[in-house]
């Protein structure tokens, strides 16, 4: 089952999807509890996800068993607002008004909450999970690293001075504002990456031409530096940002349910050997 929703944020309105877990059999003492996964969509992008991408992971996620909950940031797809004249702080604020509400959907266990972020929205994950203990796990999306930097390459540089100078500049219809890119040079993931103590999992393409799968590696190596916490790494040949081609997106599909099913079998031979 599927429903839509608005999550209040302020004065702003956060357009959802939720999608019910299928009834799946359980065991242990915790089997009534659903795992939560939240899906952070990328810089200009919505909750659909290029080729319905996220709409796709939600339901074959929730068809293993999470409850899965996908959000347009303010400014975005069916969300209130505007999304150039939003920071980085808003974002992660906004992602934690999320997981409120989705903590409420139901008997969520506490422990198996994960963030995936794609792009933009895998900085975005990374920071939220780095300042806020309930999310346990994360999975990265050709997450960007240099958010600044990674940003005025795909919009250009001249936009970015015309931001400057005008106070605003229109970039596919969206109003990007010296605010927005300001709150980006003020964050350096892979700094924030040892902040967090659960699971990762990074994604990326060969092919992606919007973010070096170099991002990938750089990532991996700074979780390993931390004392605790496991990442593991899957890099798609020839993928591209959005893995655009059905092939490419059945594997960041089926590699993400994989890993967290992984997580699923881990999390229950733990309740056996506590019990």
């Amino acid at each position: 089952m599927e429903r839509q929703i608005i999550i209040q944020h302020g004065t702003e309105e956060i357009a959802a999807s939720v999608h019910y877990p299928v009834l799946v059999k359980a065991e242990g003492r915790c089997k009534n509890r659903m795992p939560l996964v939240i899906i952070c969509h990328g810089f200009v992008g919505s909750r659909i996800g290029v080729d319905r991408l996220f709409v796709k992971t939600a339901r074959e996620l929730a068809q293993a068993g999470s409850m899965v909950v996908r959000f347009d940031y303010i400014g975005c797809g069916e969300s209130s607002g505007d999304y150039g004249r939003e920071s980085v702080d808003s974002m992660i604020a906004q992602t934690r008004d999320v997981l409120d509400y989705s903590l409420g959907l139901g008997d969520i266990d506490p422990e198996r909450v994960t963030l995936i972020g794609h792009s933009l929205g895998g900085m975005i994950a990374l920071l939220t999970a780095a300042r806020d203990r309930r999310v346990k796990n994360l999975v990265l999306w050709s997450a960007v690293g240099y958010p600044f930097n990674d940003i005025v390459k795909i919009t250009s540089r001249k936009l970015y001075d015309e931001a400057i100078t005008r106070g605003k500049v229109d970039y596919l219809g969206y109003g990007l504002t010296p605010q927005f890119f300001e709150s980006l040079a003020a964050y350096q993931p892979f700094q924030e990456a040892k902040k967090f103590a659960g699971d990762v999992l990074v994604i990326h393409g060969t092919s992606d031409d919007a973010i070096p799968v170099d991002y990938a590696f750089l990532y991996q190596k700074v979780f390993w530096m931390r004392s605790e916490g496991r990442c593991d790494k899957e890099i798609i040949f020839q993928a591209d940002h959005t893995y655009s081609s059905g092939g490419h997106q059945q594997q960041v599909i089926h590699k993400t349910r994989d890993w967290l099913g992984g997580l699923e079998n881990a999390h229950r031979e733990w309740q056996d050997w506590t019990i």
